[in-house]
């Protein structure tokens, strides 16, 4: 029961601190464009 005392708080933590990434990621713009990398490849550049 005592690893309980440190594991809950940990994976708590763990939790927020994925959620804080993931918000972060959502604000800077991350996943705005999905279809654009996938068409840059198929484009060819080359003259």
């Amino acid at each position: 029961m005592e690893s309980l005392t440190l594991l809950i708080p940990l994976s708590v933590a763990l939790v927020f601190l994925i959620g804080w990434v993931f918000w972060r990621a959502l604000e800077g713009g991350q996943f705005d464009d999905l279809e654009r990398p996938a068409h840059d490849v198929l484009m060819d550049d080359d003259k």
